[in-house]
C-alpha cells in the first residue's frame, strides 16, 4: 500500500488496518475477504493478503481488532495530497477548494468546513488532517485518539497488553495493568524496534549479496552451458565423422569380401565347367566308340579311352560352392579407435564348418565312474582357421552302448573365443558313444567311443617301508608284498626277502601311492593282520 488510496478497492482510506504482514487495507474491504478454512468462524481466521498474497491469521475479535494504520494516508506524500486538493473541492459547501480531510467520515472538507468539523459536537472527535502535508502534521505530533473513547487523546501506554490506551482505559478494562505515559516508553519501546530494524536490514544486505550470487551463478550456468554446448556439437561432429568414416571402411571392406567371395565362385565354376566339358567329351567319344565301333577298334582304344575316364573320374572336386553367404554384421562388436573415438560393429565373414572342428583333451576316450571329466571342441571355419567368436549350436549326446536308458546329460560351457568345454560325470562303468554336432552335423571325429572305469577301489592298508617299522617290530604283521625277515617275523623288512626296495602300499603290494588297490579279497587272518598294521 504505497499510496492514499486502498490498494484492494483503490477509494479513499475507510479505517485502514494493518495486517501482519505490513499491507493496509479498508476495514470494509477486509471484511470482504473469505476465510480461507471452515474452522475459524468461531474463533479466528486466515485470509489471503490481496498484495501479497500471504496467508495471514486475523484475530479473534476480527478485522475490528487489527491494529489501526494512522499513517496510511500520510504515506502518499506532500505532492500527491496537493494535487488531490487542487483536484477535489469541498465534499460539504462544494464551494472551496479540499484543505483537509477528515479520517474518520473520510470526506474533503475546504478550511472553513475543517473548522466548523472541529467545533460541531457530533464531529468533534474526527480526526481531522490537512491535505498540505500530512507527514510534518504526524511529526509534529498530531494528536490520535482512542477508538473506545473518541473525545479522549491516546497518550498512554498499557504495558500488559502491549497497546496505547486513554486514561478512561486504564481505569476500565486495562484496570490494575502497568502503564505509562507514551513519551516516557518511546525510547524503550523504540530502541527495541530500531535493534530489530538492524538485524532485518543486516538479513536484508545478506539477502541482496544471495541475489547477486544468484544472478552472477545464473549467468556463470548461461555461460558454462554454452560452452558445454560448444563442447558436445564439437564431440557429435567428431563423432559423427568418426562413424562416417567406419562406416565407409566397413562398406570398403564389405566390397573387398564379396569381391573375394565372387572370384572364388568364378574360379570354382571355370573349373568345374572345364570339367564337365572334359567329361561331355570323353562320355560322348566313349558312347560312340561303344555304338559304332567294331570290336576291333573297340579293344584297340579302350586303352586310352579307359585311361581318360579313370583320370577324369579321380579328379576330386568340391560338390559344394567353395563359399557361402555368410557375411554377417555385428553390430556390438569392438572396431577399435576411428578419429581418437572408439568404435563399435564389425562384419563377420567366417562361418563354422563341422567338418573341420576338432576334439580335445586328455580325457577324450577314457572316464572314471562318478568323477568329472570333459574335453574342449574348437570350432574352426571352412579354411580351418579357429573362430574368434562363440554363439555356435553346439549339441552333445552321450549314451551308453548296453544300456540305452541310460544316459549322460552333458554341460557345454561356451568360452567365447571359438572354444567349449564340455564336462559330465558318468554313473555306470561300461562304453559310451558320444556324439558331437554343430549346426546339426558331426564334427571332425564324432561319434566316438569313451570307456568309463569303474569307480577307484582304494587301499585298505598303509603305504610303508616295511611291516617292521610300520607295526613298531610286531612280528605278526604280515604285509600283501610278499617279503619275509629272518627270526620269526611274517612280514617284510629293509633288504629281506621279497621287499619291493621301496615303499609300497601294505594291502596289495602297489608301489605307487595314488593308484587303484589291486588286491582280492583277503583271508581272515590276512584280515585281521593287515587292520592291526593298519591300526599300529
Amino acid at each position: 500500500s504505497s499510496g492514499p488510496r486502498c490498494p484492494v478497492c483503490a477509494e479513499p482510506w475507510v479505517s485502514p488496518r494493518l495486517l501482519p504482514c505490513l499491507h493496509s487495507l479498508c476495514a470494509p474491504c477486509l471484511r470482504r475477504l473469505g476465510p480461507l478454512g471452515e474452522a475459524g468462524r468461531a474463533a479466528s481466521r486466515s485470509v489471503l493478503c490481496p498484495v501479497c498474497d500471504a496467508e495471514v491469521a486475523l484475530p479473534p475479535g476480527g478485522v475490528g481488532q487489527l491494529t489501526p494504520d494512522y499513517l496510511a494516508l500520510s504515506r502518499g506524500g506532500g505532492g500527491a495530497a496537493a494535487a488531490a486538493a487542487a483536484a477535489v473541492g469541498c465534499d460539504l459547501c462544494t464551494d472551496g477548494a479540499a484543505a483537509g480531510r477528515c479520517l474518520t467520515c473520510g470526506a474533503d472538507l475546504c478550511l472553513f468546513c475543517c473548522q466548523a468539523h472541529r467545533r460541531q459536537k457530533k464531529t468533534a472527535s474526527h480526526a481531522v488532517t490537512e491535505l498540505e502535508s500530512t507527514k510534518d502534521c504526524s511529526q509534529a505530533g498530531k494528536p490520535l485518539f482512542c477508538p473506545s473513547h473518541p473525545m479522549e487523546e491516546l497518550k498512554l501506554f498499557c504495558e500488559q497488553c502491549d497497546q496505547p490506551v486513554c486514561r478512561h482505559c486504564v481505569v476500565e478494562r486495562h484496570r490494575k495493568h502497568r502503564y505509562d505515559f507514551t513519551g516516557n516508553v518511546i525510547h524503550r519501546h523504540g530502541d527495541a524496534l530500531r535493534e530489530l530494524l538492524k538485524s532485518t536490514q543486516q538479513h536484508m544486505g545478506t539477502l541482496e549479496d544471495v541475489l547477486s550470487q544468484i544472478d552472477d551463478m545464473g549467468s556463470a550456468i548461461r555461460s558454462r552451458t554454452e560452452a558445454v554446448a560448444a563442447e558436445i556439437c564439437l564431440f557429435a561432429s567428431g563423432y559423427v565423422k568418426a562413424i562416417e568414416e567406419h562406416r565407409d571402411r566397413l562398406l570398403k571392406q564389405l566390397g573387398d569380401v564379396k569381391v573375394q567371395k565372387e572370384n572364388l565362385l568364378q574360379l570354382q565354376k571355370a573349373q568345374m565347367q572345364q570339367l564337365l566339358l572334359d567329361m561331355r567329351t570323353s562320355v560322348e567319344f566313349t558312347e560312340h566308340l561303344l555304338t559304332n565301333g567294331s570290336d576291333l577298334e573297340i579293344l584297340i582304344t579302350k586303352g586310352v579311352v579307359a585311361n581318360r575316364l579313370a583320370k577324369l573320374n579321380g579328379i576330386a572336386y568340391n560338390t559344394h560352392p567353395s563359399v557361402d553367404d555368410g557375411i554377417q554384421f555385428s553390430p556390438q562388436e569392438r572396431a577399435g579407435q576411428c578419429c581418437g573415438y572408439e568404435v563399435f560393429g564389425a562384419i563377420l565373414n567366417k562361418v563354422v564348418d563341422p567338418a573341420r572342428c576338432t576334439l580335445h583333451g586328455k580325457d577324450l576316450y577314457s572316464a572314471r565312474q562318478n568323477e568329472l571329466t570333459g574335453f574342449t571342441l574348437l570350432c574352426n571355419d571352412t579354411m580351418g582357421e579357429r573362430m574368434q567368436r562363440g554363439g555356435e549350436a553346439v549339441r552333445v549326446t552321450i549314451t551308453h552302448k548296453d544300456k540305452r536308458d541310460c544316459a549322460v546329460k552333458p554341460t557345454v560351457c561356451d568360452n567365447g573365443d571359438g572354444t567349449y568345454h564340455i564336462s559330465y560325470s558318468p554313473e555306470e562303468p561300461g562304453l559310451y558313444a558320444v556324439c558331437v554336432c554343430v549346426k546339426g552335423q558331426d564334427v571332425q571325429g564324432s561319434p566316438f567311443t569313451v570307456m568309463v572305469k569303474s569307480k577307484l577301489r582304494e587301499h585298505r592298508g598303509v603305504f610303508h617301508c616295511c611291516t617292521f617299522c610300520s607295526s613298531g617290530g610286531q612280528k605278526a604283521a604280515r604285509c600283501a608284498c610278499g617279503g619275509t625277515m629272518p627270526g620269526g617275523y611274517q612280514g617284510c623288512g629293509h633288504g629281506h626277502k621279497g621287499h619291493p626296495g621301496c615303499p609300497h602300499w601294505s594291502c596289495c603290494g602297489q608301489v605307487k601311492e595314488s593308484s587303484e588297490c589291486l588286491g582280492g579279497p583277503p583271508s581272515d587272518t590276512l584280515q585281521r593282520s593287515l587292520l592291526r598294521t593298519v591300526a599300529l
